[in-house]
């Protein structure tokens, strides 16, 4: 299993466009791995976690073809995480040859405000209807947290955020081939009903990516978490050997506020046992 991170900010990139704090300077004047983009990464060719704003500019950065994405798992609703301009961008209407069939998994109510979201900015006819499988090329498929579905050749589980109330926030563990990555951005620490479902699901996770978007000095607030509750995280997962043996915790979801540039914070997560990814890493599983 090929991960590849296409984005690795929290809501506002960093550094942020209009701000002049020390931090986003020292990202511009570093620039490379400093250098993020919003939340999103693609596994193997085929499967998308987030249909965010920057992935098209992520695909001609990084060099990384989005042209075979079959399957999209999507987190939630907000906008720095799910862009349905793409949709259309990626259609046979639009001028767009040879796109597979999109499969596009969230809970029911993220795909209720896709929907509603489609209508008022986008098109005059409803996400929800046959006309919109048709003209977009796509399917919905409605997930359920704790059920476990088929994904092409992959086994998805997705598991409640501690996120966005009413959104149906999701976290995805992704299965292949015998290796199993956790994606947990966006969310607060998890939640003891997930820490249940790890367990009776006997889930074992070789790769874990977890909400860094609270710097090492920040305190932390409801809806995201902080450098020391991924520390906290990743040491339980260890002690409750859900984190396999040689498995990796990457930081992501990094916002501009609290925490250093790329070359700071890799300092940082060293120190505690965990790695920083950025956009356009690439790691195999």
């Amino acid at each position: 299993m090929i991960i590849t991170f296409l984005g690795t900010s929290a809501a506002n990139a960093f550094p942020e466009a209009f701000c002049q704090c020390s931090r986003c300077e020292q990202a511009r004047a570093l620039g490379g791995p400093s250098l993020r983009k919003r939340s999103s990464v693609l596994i193997n060719a085929d499967l998308l976690i987030d249909l965010g704003p920057d992935i098209q500019t992520a695909s001609q950065w990084h060099g990384v073809s989005l042209r075979n994405v079959s399957y999209c798992l999507q987190t939630h609703p907000h906008a720095d995480h799910m862009d349905l301009s793409h949709l259309l961008s990626r259609s046979p209407g639009f001028g767009t040859i040879g796109a597979p069939c999109l499969h596009f998994y969230a809970s029911q109510e993220t795909m209720q405000r896709a929907a509603e979201t489609f209508v008022r900015d986008l098109e005059g006819y409803s996400l929800l209807s046959p006309e919109a499988e048709t003209r977009l090329k796509m399917k919905l498929h409605v997930l359920v947290p704790f059920q476990t579905v088929a994904v092409g050749c992959y086994r998805v589980t997705p598991f409640p955020a501690s996120h966005a109330p009413g959104m149906g926030a999701l976290l995805y563990a992704v299965g292949e081939a015998g290796k199993f990555v956790f994606y947990g951005a966006d969310t607060a620490p998890l939640s003891e009903e997930t820490w249940q479902a790890f367990r009776s699901l006997k889930m074992r996770f070789d790769v874990v990516m977890l909400d860094h978007t609270y710097g090492p000095d920040q305190t932390p607030a409801d809806a995201h978490m902080s450098a020391h509750q991924v520390i906290e995280c990743m040491t339980r997962m260890r002690e409750d050997g859900i984190l396999a043996e040689g498995g990796r915790v990457l930081a992501t979801h990094i916002a501009h506020e609290g925490n250093p540039p790329h070359p700071e914070l890799v300092d940082f997560a060293r120190r505690h046992g965990y790695d920083v990814a950025y956009d356009g890493l690439v790691i195999e599983v």
